[in-house]
C-alpha cells in the first residue's frame, strides 16, 4: 500500500470506533506486558520498597547482588543446567522424530501420541512422579535396593537435574523436527541414494543437515525453557541445597521472613535481561535459512526407511524411554493417591485408601483449590483469548500504524518467567491505587496468567488468520461496513476453530500453572499447584498425588474434547 494511499486511510479512520478500539487494545496489551516489569525494575533502583512514599535513587541492590556468591552459584549452576537440559531433550527429541517420522519402527502413531503427554501435564506433576518412582525413597528405587544391593542413579545432582528438564522438553523438540521431516522433499534423499548411498548414510549426510534451523531452534528454545523451570530444581536440588536462579528467587521472595525487595528485583532484571537475550536470538541464530528449503514444486513424500530386523531394537528402544519417562510416574502418582504410603516390601491391595481422595471432598483449602484452579482457568482462557483475537485484527487485518510493534509485545512474554510475572504482579497488587483491591484474588492470577499466554494464544490464532482471503472483510468494508463490523461479522466466524484451538491451549496451560502464582495466591485463592508445592514441603504426599491425579484428569477431559470437537491434535 503507498503511503499516500494509508495516509488518506488513517486520516478517514481517526477518532471512529475503529481508531479508539485499536489503540485502546494496543496500550492494554502493552500495559499487562509491561506494568510487572516496569515495577520490578523500579523497585530494582529504589532505597526502599515500592510501598513506602519515601524513596532515592540507588543502584546498592545491584552492587549486593553482584557480590553475593550465591547468586553466582545459583548462575552458574542455571547455565549448567541448560546446558544439560537442552542438550538431553535434543539429542532425545530429534532422534525421536527422526525414528517414528521416517522408518517403518511399529506403533509410530501411538508413540507420538504418547510423547506429547508432558506438553498436556505440568512439569510440577512430572517431577513428583519421578521422586516418588525414582527418587531416594521412591518405588523403584527401594525396589533395587531390595533386589540389586543399591540404586546406581542420583537425582539429587546438578547433571540429573538437568536431564530430567531436559526430559519435559523433549515433546517440544519432537514436534519441530517432525514437522520439518514430514515437509522434506524426498528427491534430495533419492539422488544421494542414486549414488550409492544406503538409507541410512543418506539420512545422515542429506536429512539431519537439513534439520538443522529445527534442531538450533529447538536446542536454544530448550535452554530458554530450562534455565526458567522451577519445580525440578526445587524438588530434587534443596536436599543437597543445589541451587539455580529460579530457586534463588523463590527462596529470596518466599522463604525468608523478611524478604528483601531491592534484592529480589534486582535478580529478577537481571534474569529477564538474560531470557530477553537468549530469545532475541531465536530470529537470528540460523542466519540464512533460504539454503534450508527443501518445500519446493513437484515435491514428493520422503520414504519410510525399511530398518529390518534393527526395527524391533529401535522399537524396544522407544517403549522403554516412553515407559520409564512419561507412563511410569503417572502410573505411580496414580497408585500413589490410592495407597497410604508407596513400597514394593508391602502388596498395594494391603495399603489401599480412599483417604487422600476423601481430604479434597472434605478439606476446604483443597477443595476451593481445586474450584479455583477450574475458574482462574475457564475465564482466564476466554479472556486471554479474546484479547488476542482482536490483537491478530489489528496486526494482521487493519491499518494500525504500530501493528508490528503490537506484534513484538505480544509475543514478549515468551522472555519473561513466570516466577518474575508473579513477582511483578505481586508488587503491582501491593501498591499500585487501584490494583491493591485485587491482591491476593483469583483476577491477579488471571492477569498475569493471561500475560504468560500471550503468545500461545498468538500462535494458534494468527496462522488462521493469514489463510483467510482478505477479499472477504474488504468485500465488507466497501458495503459500508467499518473494520470493527467486519471482523465481528465476518473474520471472527471462520476463525472460530482456531478460537477453540487458543482457549484450550489457554486452558490447559493455565490449569497446570504455578509459578507465577507462588507469588500472588492468600488465604482464600489458592490453585492446586501452590496447595501441591505445600502439601510437598510438609511431606504430605497422599494428598499431593490425589491433587495431581485431579489435574492430569482434567486435562485428559479437555484434550479429548478438542479432538471430538476439531478433528485434530492441539500441537500439531
Amino acid at each position: 500500500m503507498a503511503a499516500t494511499e494509508l495516509t488518506i486511510i488513517r486520516s478517514r479512520v481517526r477518532w471512529t470506533r475503529d481508531y479508539w478500539v485499536q489503540w485502546s487494545v494496543a496500550a492494554f496489551t502493552a500495559l499487562l506486558v509491561f506494568a510487572p516489569i516496569a515495577v520490578a525494575l523500579l523497585q530494582s533502583v529504589r532505597s526502599t520498597p515500592l510501598y513506602e512514599s519515601e524513596w532515592s535513587f540507588t543502584l546498592d541492590h545491584y552492587v549486593r547482588l553482584l557480590t553475593n556468591e550465591r547468586f553466582w552459584e545459583a548462575l552458574r549452576n542455571s547455565m549448567a543446567l541448560a546446558i544439560f537440559g537442552s542438550l538431553t531433550a535434543t539429542v532425545i527429541g530429534a532422534a525421536l522424530a527422526i525414528v517414528l517420522i521416517r522408518t517403518n519402527i511399529p506403533w509410530r502413531r501411538t508413540f507420538s501420541e504418547l510423547l506429547q503427554a508432558p506438553l498436556y501435564v505440568s512439569s510440577l506433576v512430572m517431577a513428583f512422579g519421578w521422586y516418588m518412582l525414582y527418587g531416594p525413597s521412591g518405588y523403584i528405587s527401594l525396589a533395587s535396593v531390595t533386589f540389586l544391593g543399591g540404586v546406581p542413579w542420583n537425582l539429587y545432582s546438578l547433571p540429573a537435574i538437568g536431564v530430567l528438564a531436559g526430559f519435559s522438553l523433549v515433546p517440544v523438540v519432537f514436534l519441530y523436527c517432525s514437522a520439518t521431516l514430514r515437509l522434506m522433499d524426498a528427491s534430495l534423499e533419492d539422488a544421494a541414494r542414486s549414488t550409492g548411498a544406503s538409507p541410512v548414510r543418506a539420512l545422515y549426510r542429506v536429512t539431519l543437515p537439513l534439520m538443522r534451523p529445527a534442531i538450533l531452534y529447538s536446542l536454544l528454545l530448550c535452554f530458554v525453557g530450562s534455565i526458567e523451570v522451577l519445580s525440578i530444581p526445587l524438588i530434587f536440588g534443596t536436599a543437597e541445597r543445589i541451587e539455580v536462579f529460579t530457586t534463588f528467587l523463590f527462596r529470596e521472595g518466599i522463604g525468608r521472613t523478611e524478604p528483601d525487595y531491592g534484592l529480589l528485583a534486582a535478580a529478577s532484571v537481571m534474569l529477564l535481561l538474560l531470557m530477553t537475550v537468549l530469545v532475541s536470538l531465536h530470529s537470528r541464530v540460523l542466519g540464512n535459512t533460504h539454503r534450508f528449503t527443501t518445500v519446493k514444486g513437484k515435491a514428493t513424500r520422503p520414504h519410510t526407511i525399511d530398518l529390518g530386523r534393527w526395527r524391533w531394537v529401535a522399537f524396544f528402544a522407544v517403549a522403554a524411554y516412553v515407559t520409564i519417562v512419561i507412563l511410569l510416574p503417572l502410573v505411580g502418582l496414580v497408585f500413589r493417591s490410592f495407597v497410604k504410603f508407596l513400597t514394593p516390601l508391602v502388596p498395594p491391595w494391603d495399603l489401599f485408601t480412599l483417604d487422600h481422595f476423601r481430604s479434597l471432598i472434605e478439606q476446604p483449602s483443597y477443595v476451593r483449590a481445586i474450584t479455583n484452579s477450574f475458574v482462574v482457568a475457564l475465564f482466564g482462557a476466554a479472556f486471554v483469548t479474546a484479547l488476542v483475537m482482536v490483537v491478530v485484527l489489528i496486526v494482521k487485518r487493519s491499518t494500525f500504524p504500530l501493528a508490528k510493534t503490537l506484534e513484538t509485545i505480544a509475543l514478549y512474554p515468551r522472555a519473561v518467567p513466570g516466577i518474575v510475572v508473579g513477582i511483578g504482579f505481586l508488587w503491582i497488587g501491593l501498591t499500585v491505587p487501584g490494583f491493591t483491591l485485587i491482591h491476593g484474588t483469583l483476577f491477579a492470577m488471571v492477569l498475569a496468567f493471561s500475560m504468560r499466554d500471550l503468545p500461545t494464544a498468538f500462535g494458534a490464532i494468527a496462522p488462521s488468520l493469514t489463510q483467510i482471503s482478505r477479499e472477504l472483510d474488504l468485500s465488507a468494508r466497501t458495503c459500508g461496513a467499518d473494520w470493527s463490523t467486519a471482523s465481528l461479522r465476518v473474520i471472527v466466524p471462520i476463525a472460530r476453530p482456531a478460537l477453540l484451538a487458543a482457549y484450550m491451549l489457554a486452558f490447559v496451560s493455565m490449569l497446570k500453572e504455578y509459578a507465577s502464582a507462588v507469588f500472588l495466591f492468600a488465604p482464600g485463592s489458592e490453585i492446586m499447584g501452590t496447595v501441591m508445592l505445600q502439601l510437598w514441603t510438609n511431606g504430605n504426599f497422599g494428598p499431593v498425588a490425589a491433587l495431581a491425579v485431579v489435574q492430569v484428569t482434567a486435562t485428559v477431559v479437555v484434550v479429548l474434547m478438542v479432538r471430538r470437537l476439531m478433528g485434530v491434535r492441539m500441537y500439531e
